[in-house]
């Protein structure tokens, strides 16, 4: 990325523009068309939620936004900067830190080999004391490997070592599945924290009563498509709606 693109979304970034905006994405694997003209608009210090039955393409949208997928056409916008032409590995150098279902931790490194192994994409990650504030749970495993390390243990490794990087924007991808209630309140801790230092956060999730509290707007998708955006202040009156679309 150029000099003068980084400058610009860096000032974007501390004036308060939008942070991401989705047109018309539409996003294929092989000859399966999975996104049918996503529109979604993020901005600055804002949690989204994508919410939807399985199959819906909410984590396909995360891998869109990535350019992780096999083909998509529309416009992608992340902090003034269109990507739908940019290879993925320059996404990350935009501030954008993605956490994948999959986790992807390394067995044989420990925690605090995976924690550095990311490259520093932008300044403002951040550093290992202020993970392991944030992460306390972390610092007390700092030495052990990958393999020895819980679901709920491996899901905060997972997400701690994208704040390393300097990402502002965050992409999660079901970062409660499968987890014990104790550890669901402590990762609903940790988003709050993140959202009160600015962060912009996008998550995919499937535990509503997890991501209800947290979110200022939630999109509801349905066969690849936007089909409701509901407000934090619209939700009490549109929660029943909400379960119904949702079979909850």
């Amino acid at each position: 990325m150029s000099q003068a693109a980084q400058t610009l979304g860096e000032t974007q970034d501390r004036d308060g523009a939008e942070m991401l905006r989705i047109s018309d994405l539409h996003a294929f694997y092989g000859e399966s068309h999975i996104l049918h003209g996503v529109d979604i608009d993020v901005r600055r210090g804002e949690l989204v939620t994508l919410l939807g039955r399985n199959g819906a393409g909410r984590s396909t949208t995360l891998k869109a936004i990535m350019n992780m997928v096999g083909r998509r056409t529309g416009s992608i916008v992340i902090n003034g900067n269109e990507t739908l032409a940019m290879k993925p590995h320059r996404i990350p150098r935009l501030g954008v830190g993605y956490c994948p279902e999959e986790r992807g931790i390394f067995a044989s490194l420990d925690v605090e080999e995976n924690l550095l192994l990311p490259p520093t994409v932008r300044s403002g990650g951040m550093d290992l004391d202020e993970i392991y504030t944030m992460f306390p749970n972390l610092y007390e495993r700092r030495r052990s490997q990958g393999t020895r390390l819980s679901g709920g243990e491996q899901q905060m490794l997972a997400m701690a070592r994208i704040l390393r990087t300097g990402a502002r924007l965050l992409l999660l991808d079901e970062i409660t599945e499968g987890l014990a209630p104790v550890i669901v309140q402590a990762l609903g801790e940790v988003l709050i924290k993140l959202k009160e230092r600015g962060m912009t956060i996008v998550l995919v999730e499937q535990n509503f009563r997890f991501a209800a509290p947290l979110a200022d707007r939630h999109f509801v998708m349905e066969h690849g498509r936007i089909i409701e955006e509901i407000s934090a202040a619209e939700l009490p009156a549109r929660r029943e709606h909400l379960n119904t679309l949702l079979g909850v």
